[in-house]
């Protein structure tokens, strides 16, 4: 019985063997396209996020222009002046800038102007710069 065993354990050995040694073989394309586009984080694909972030920031100003419609259609029952949905779409969505950042914003810009003054370049409007860092917010 003990050596019915050892021959199936060594038959099974050596075809489990063989069968890698045939899929290591036949998976030669595998391994040259590893690590290509496909394989890659999501963060790591050049154009994956940049459209998926712009679509649902669409998305989510178009629900949040259907929410302030409907609070204008209540107002409009109750009798109240409607708000302009534009205007207070653009204060929801927009960057929260609380004095603190604002202030941390203009050392930053005077920072810079330091740099830029060393380096022999004409300075910075402070607070075209503050507004232009903070329009830029906006963006991401």
């Amino acid at each position: 019985m003990h050596d019915a065993f050892a021959i199936v354990l060594w038959v099974v050995c050596g075809v489990g063997i063989l069968g890698a040694l045939a899929a290591l073989i036949f998976s030669g394309r595998t391994w040259e396209d590893y690590g290509k586009d496909r394989l890659l984080m999501d963060t790591d694909r050049p154009s994956a996020s940049k459209p998926a972030a712009s679509a649902s920031t669409l998305e989510r100003d178009t629900e949040i222009r259907q929410l302030l419609e409907a609070r204008n259609l209540r107002r409009a029952r109750r009798g109240e002046q409607p708000i302009d949905v534009e205007q207070e779409l653009r204060r929801l969505t927009g960057p929260q800038i609380d004095p603190e950042l604002r202030d941390e914003i203009r050392d930053l810009v005077v920072a810079r102007n330091h740099r830029r003054l060393r380096a022999g370049k004409p300075p910075l409007d402070v607070e075209a710069e503050i507004e232009r860092q903070i329009a830029a917010l906006n963006d991401l």
